[in-house]
């Protein structure tokens, strides 16, 4: 272990060791909980052993040690160690912090040393399952009312039974609203950069049209569609298309004129007509700030529809959901349906990013990203 990690797991050390003196509230004492205390003092042992043990096997320790740790803190949750008074627990959750810290920075370390792509997802997905630990740990630890957050423990029950409805909610959002707004809005606003392209005036002109039509809120933009629409899906795939258009738009004709001297010339050389250097020179070197368009677009699209569901939707659909559960006070079922639309969200940036990193290999930002 480098020495940039030992203050961090030396800290860990003394203030897990601290917090076997301090008490647990209703709990008792650390003594009271054998399996919690052999799990800590486990724990304490592998980060100790991470001071003296070589860089790898020091990263693994750390995360052996992190879910030790992890497991007996929540052990002492379960046998009621909560509130002010649990000064314990609370001590051994911020010891239980550095550990993870030490843990999750060893990975990344080695991860961008080694370029293991499997390292470079576990270390994000265990930062995330950090977090979600830390949600559930303060949430039950100081008995949070469910109407303000409730623990991520309630959210998954209330998202393992309405999977059938957060499936459809699914389909009227993203396949039905975002994704047809999305192809015609993108799509939309990258012939228009086309043709703006050739046409100098129309460019001029409809820069300072897309910056206003950029700058209206959305809020005021949706009742509208759904007056001239209807309240299905054709109204929030008009929402979505405006979103997406001129960020569309806009990169698109940036991209156009990204191609450089020597691309004209090269084009010129070869008597290359305006459509042959369109396709074969300007286009291509136009994709990086076509894909940016796209990754951007992706999730402004799915906020648009989510948003223009609130001002009138069939009785299903992510918005619809989300405001109706508002009202009932069920927030966990609020969280289940924002996970959907975080995840969806999620997949479809990646699965763009994909998609680039396969058209885009030559760019110098994905060759440096690969290399």
């Amino acid at each position: 272990m480098t020495k940039a990690r030992a203050p961090a797991l030396l800290f860990a050390v003394f203030v897990g060791l601290a917090a076997l003196a301090l008490p647990l509230g209703s709990a008792g004492r650390w003594s009271d909980h054998a399996t919690a205390l052999a799990l800590w003092l486990a724990a304490l042992v592998l980060a100790v052993l991470a001071l003296r043990l070589p860089r790898v096997t020091a990263a693994g320790a750390a995360l052996a040690a992190s879910a030790a740790g992890a497991t007996a803190l929540y052990v002492l949750l379960d046998a009621g160690a909560e509130g002010a008074a649990a000064s314990g627990l609370w001590a051994g959750v911020v010891a239980l912090g550095a550990i993870v810290w030490t843990a999750l920075e060893g990975g990344a370390a080695l991860s961008a040393e080694r370029r293991h792509r499997v390292l470079g997802l576990a270390v994000p997905a265990l930062f995330g399952a950090w977090l979600l630990y830390l949600w559930q740990i303060a949430t039950v630890g100081f008995d949070v009312p469910s109407v303000l957050l409730p623990p991520p423990s309630q959210i998954a029950v209330a998202f393992a039974s309405s999977l059938g409805l957060l499936a459809e909610d699914f389909v009227q959002t993203f396949i039905k609203s975002m994704v047809p707004g999305y192809i015609i809005g993108c799509g939309a606003g990258l012939l228009v950069a086309i043709v703006a392209d050739r046409v100098p005036f129309l460019r001029r002109g409809l820069l300072p049209i897309g910056n206003l039509v950029s700058a209206l809120p959305i809020v005021g933009v949706a009742p509208i569609m759904v007056m001239w629409f209807g309240f299905d899906w054709q109204s929030k795939a008009a929402v979505v298309v405006i979103m997406t258009f001129f960020p569309m738009l806009v990169n698109a004709l940036a991209g156009l004129n990204a191609l450089d001297r020597v691309g004209h010339d090269l084009m010129r050389t070869y008597a290359a007509s305006y459509g042959q250097t369109m396709c074969l020179a300007r286009l291509p070197a136009a994709l990086p700030f076509i894909f940016n368009a796209l990754k951007v677009n992706s999730t402004l699209a799915l906020i648009g529809a989510i948003v223009a569901e609130f001002f009138g939707t069939p009785i299903v659909g992510m918005g619809f959901r989300i405001s109706a559960e508002v009202g009932r006070m069920n927030i966990a079922m609020v969280w289940a349906s924002i996970v959907v639309a975080a995840v969806t969200g999620s997949l479809s940036y990646g699965a763009i990013a994909l998609v680039e990193r396969s058209l885009t290999f030559w760019h110098p930002s994905i060759r440096n990203a690969s290399s």
